[in-house]
């Protein structure tokens, strides 16, 4: 983190300052939540958790040399320096708004219902050829995550890639103030949070909110293979990447390779070059694309760019592809909508195996729609020539009803243990297996059975 001090983060946050006045030009070298990382020229910001109160712990960072603590609180004697503030979560966001604004960088902002992290990473990957790179770590992509993010840059950044993630209106709104992003990249509008949203019309409006932050002279890097973005014209430049005709960077040449990955031709305005992404699922394409449109606006070379993505690397349970004795499992437990289920099920239909198994679980958040969303999402993969459809969850008996409608083969267990408990029975040598649901499912504990992890 480039240091800022005290002075400069009591006026950040707009708060009222309790200590000695010479420690407001002390230097502040890093931002925690965690007391036990607040030694020595540490800002300690008490926020209140759900089972924790950072409060609690303020006179103890002070004792272990934090420079001072953002509390909500009149702070006690041995609590300060201290700057009180109404709200350490919303002072938090502030303080990271004014520390972006000390850099002159492209700041990439990412946002989309699918695919955000995936893009974000790939992005990131190709970007480090040839710059210094900052990026989100994980999928601290929200109010607080992005926070976080930023307060991370520091002078030797020459970029930084911010993935954005909301779930209501107005949130990003607040994200895109404290990113001011150059270049907004979407990844594919779906649905997703529709409990919140209503439709794919009001997710694109909630994530439409990003341009609010940019000025005339930002980009937007649209998805033009989905319809929705098609009709999005920020008031700014946009190109557009994508498998269609009409893309500004079109991937061409698709050659699927299964587990290995998938080779292409990038095409665009200024030539064409090939690369290859050495991991599975068929939605990689459109992520590599992206990072293409990011690394040719930036200045790179068709080689740069596929160097990039040939060292792209899986973040976290998504799309994982493990070999347990004779059955191949993709473990994609991470997250779940319909459009990451459908892309999902149309990844697994490339792998060779005796039987494609489908295990899907409850996808959350879809609002009035749930019940014919998940239909939908077993009508998909058994027309899409899927050998089994398991549902499990209470949500899930409408995919399993969807997959038997459209004369797929089904089976239905209304609780994990049930099924993780007759797994030996169902499942065969040669089987390759999709486990997917949303994360609070918590899935993995499927994969743990079926793997011995």
């Amino acid at each position: 983190m480039k240091p800022f001090t005290l002075r400069d983060a009591l006026n950040a946050v707009n708060g009222r300052y309790f200590g000695d006045e010479a420690a407001l030009d002390r230097a502040i070298d890093r931002v925690t939540s965690d007391s036990r990382t607040a030694g020595p020229g540490a800002l300690f910001i008490a926020l209140k958790g759900t089972r924790v109160d950072g409060h609690d712990f303020m006179a103890g960072c002070i004792a272990a040399g934090a420079l001072a603590c953002l509390t909500e609180r009149e702070p006690a004697p041995q609590e300060r320096p201290a700057i009180q503030v109404e709200s350490t979560f919303r002072a938090t966001g502030a303080l990271a708004a004014w520390h972006r604004s000390r850099f002159n960088i492209p700041v990439i902002g990412i946002t989309g219902s699918v695919g955000k992290t995936t893009t974000k990473e790939m992005i990131a990957a190709v970007l480090s050829q040839r710059f210094n790179t900052h990026k989100t770590q994980k999928n601290l992509n929200n109010e607080l995550g992005v926070p976080w993010t930023l307060l991370r840059l520091d002078d030797g950044h020459q970029v930084s890639v911010v993935e954005m993630g909301i779930s209501d209106f107005g949130e990003m709104r607040r994200l895109t103030h404290m990113v001011r992003p150059t270049i907004a990249v979407f990844s594919v509008i779906g649905d997703a949070h529709l409990e919140f949203l209503g439709d794919r019309q009001g997710v694109m409006r909630a994530k439409g909110e990003i341009f609010e932050g940019m000025d005339g002279s930002g980009l937007a890097v649209l998805n033009g293979d989905d319809p929705i973005q098609q009709k999005c014209h920020p008031d700014m430049r946009r190109i557009t990447y994508g498998l269609g005709e009409g893309c500004d960077v079109r991937g061409a040449d698709v050659r699927n390779l299964g587990e290995a990955g998938m080779r292409m031709t990038v095409r665009h305005s200024g030539g064409a070059f090939e690369l290859a992404i050495p991991a599975f699922g068929s939605h990689l394409a459109s992520a590599a694309l992206a990072a293409a449109a990011v690394g040719l606006e930036l200045g790179l070379t068709g080689e740069e760019i596929a160097r990039g993505v040939a060292q792209y690397h899986t973040v976290g349970d998504r799309a994982r592809v493990i070999h347990a004795g004779d059955m191949t499992i993709v473990s994609d437990c991470y997250n779940a909508n319909p459009n990451s289920c459908q892309a999902a099920v149309d990844s697994l239909m490339r792998l060779a195996g005796k039987r494609r198994v489908c295990i899907l679980g409850d996808m959350l958040e879809l609002g009035p729609r749930t019940a014919e969303l998940h239909r939908g999402v077993g009508a998909y993969a058994a027309k899409a020539g899927v050998d089994l459809v398991i549902g499990c969850g209470a949500l899930s008996k409408a995919i399993a009803d969807g997959a038997k409608a459209a004369g797929g083969d089904v089976l239905y267990y209304e609780d994990k243990a049930g099924l993780i408990d007759a797994l030996g029975d169902i499942l065969r040598p040669g089987d390759c297996v999709l486990v997917k649901a949303s994360h609070s499912m918590a899935f993995e504990e499927i994969v743990e059975r079926l793997t011995g992890e």
